[in-house]
C-alpha cells in the first residue's frame, strides 16, 4: 500500500504537472523523465510496495499505446500519453487497476462537463448547422482537445479522499 510521503509527492508533482499542462498545453518531457527515474528508487527504498515485476509494466505499456493512439487521431496530445504511461510507474501495483478507475471517472466527468459547456455556449449555432447539413461545423464545437494532467490530478486526489483512513 502507498505511504503518506510517496501520495504527497506523486500530488506535488501533479498540481505542477497539472498547472504547466493547464497554462501551455504542453508538458514537458522532463516529467516523465522525472518519473523514470524514481521508480528504481522506489523500487530499492519500498521492495514491499514497489516490485520490479514484468506485471507492474502492463498498464504503463497500455497507456502509452493508447495515448500513442489518441495522438494519432488528435484527441490526446503526445506528452500526455507519455507522462501518463510514466505516471503509473510511481503507482503501486496494488493500486494500479484502482487508479485506471478513477481516471475512467474523472475523464468521464470533465469531458462532460466539456460537452455541455460547449452545447449550452453555442446551441443556437449547433442548430443552426445541423439544419444546413453542415456537421463540420457542428464537429467544430467539440473536437477540441482538453488538458488531460488535471483529470490525473482529479483521479490521484479521488484516490488519497479514498484511501484517508490509510493514508492518515
Amino acid at each position: 500500500m502507498i505511504t503518506l510521503p510517496i501520495y504527497l509527492f506523486i500530488l506535488i508533482e501533479l498540481i505542477f504537472v497539472a498547472w504547466g499542462d493547464f497554462k501551455t498545453r504542453k508538458i514537458s518531457n522532463y516529467w516523465s523523465i522525472l518519473n523514470i527515474l524514481c521508480f528504481p528508487i522506489l523500487v530499492l527504498l519500498l521492495p514491499t510496495v514497489y516490485v520490479l515485476d514484468p506485471n507492474v509494466f502492463i498498464y504503463s505499456a497500455v497507456f502509452l499505446l493508447i495515448g500513442f493512439l489518441l495522438f494519432l487521431i488528435k484527441v490526446m496530445g503526445g506528452g500526455d500519453g507519455k507522462f501518463l504511461a510514466t505516471f503509473i510507474l510511481l503507482v503501486p501495483i496494488s493500486l494500479q487497476p484502482k487508479v485506471l478507475n478513477l481516471l475512467l471517472m474523472s475523464t468521464i466527468l470533465v469531458a462532460s462537463i466539456f460537452l455541455i459547456k460547449n452545447t449550452t455556449l453555442n446551441f443556437s449555432k449547433i442548430v443552426r448547422s445541423l439544419k444546413d447539413y453542415d456537421f463540420i461545423t457542428v464537429k467544430s464545437f467539440f473536437g477540441s482537445k482538453f488538458a488531460f494532467a488535471p483529470v490525473i490530478l482529479i483521479a490521484w486526489i479521488l484516490l488519497g479522499w479514498d484511501l484517508k483512513e490509510i493514508l492518515f
